[in-house]
């Protein structure tokens, strides 16, 4: 088998829609807290009722994509990924397995789970000095992944996509970090490119990001979209851009 003929005709990147969590973590901003208010683990935290019709915008938009309509649909196990990808489909009256896949879940944050800036300070203070000094690439806290831990889960899950799924379409539904890490696999980007665009973007929820394969690249896949809110903006629904919870260094 060729090279270009190992990926898939297309990889669509949606980042989950908005969620309690990301509601939580605003407020606790806002009034100074320590600590992100909500019970559940992380992978509960369920979406917002705006992050519902979020999800129903990007299921709008796909039922117009016709022939590259998605055909494999892979999917972050946390319920805010989960459920934007199942309320996606069948707004778009697609009928696929919805599967889930661990690989493609939040980076873990270890003790930092469900902290503020301001708690990480407070409580961590020996976490928050090595991250500045090593950098959020590097720096793994106590329990917790760093970036490049990511990038290792990433490159797994091209490799089963590759094998899997050649030439089909293939629609993945994760979080902020992960998408990134995509960009830095697929892209051959270096620690300074990754960071450079995770300073100047923030991926909205919701947000289409895409590659198509290219003949003419040799690394086999080009990015088309970016951090893409059309089908927000097509269907009238609010962009949000808050980090997924629990808030930890990036």
């Amino acid at each position: 088998m060729r090279q270009h003929d190992r990926w898939p005709a297309s990889l669509l990147l949606v980042r989950h829609a908005e969620s309690a969590g990301n509601v939580a973590r605003e407020l606790a901003e806002a009034n100074g807290d320590p600590l992100i208010d909500i019970a559940l683990r992380d992978m509960d935290v369920p979406l917002s009722e705006l992050g519902e019709r979020q999800s129903r915008a990007v299921g709008l938009w796909l039922a117009g994509l016709g022939r590259r309509a998605p055909s494999v649909v892979l999917t972050s196990p946390y319920v805010r990924a989960e459920r934007t990808a199942s309320i996606a489909l069948a707004t778009a009256g697609l009928e696929l397995p919805l599967v889930l896949d661990e690989r493609l879940r939040e980076r873990e944050f270890g003790v930092l789970d469900r902290l503020t800036k301001a708690g990480i300070q407070q409580r961590y203070p020996d976490q928050a000095e090595a991250r500045s000094r090593i950098g959020k690439f590097y720096h793994r806290p106590p329990g917790g992944e760093s970036w490049c831990d990511v990038a290792l889960r990433v490159r797994s899950v091209l490799d089963s996509v590759t094998r899997e799924h050649s030439g089909k379409h293939v629609m993945i539904v994760a979080h902020q970090v992960v998408i990134l890490m995509f960009r830095y696999v697929i892209e051959r980007l270096g620690e300074s490119d990754v960071l450079r665009i995770s300073r100047e973007v923030d991926l909205a929820n919701c947000s289409v990001t895409t590659f198509a394969v290219d003949r003419r690249n040799p690394q086999g896949m080009t990015l088309e979209q970016f951090n893409e809110v059309f089908p927000l903006e097509e269907a009238a629904a609010p962009v949000t851009r808050e980090p997924d919870v629990p808030l930890a260094p990036r």
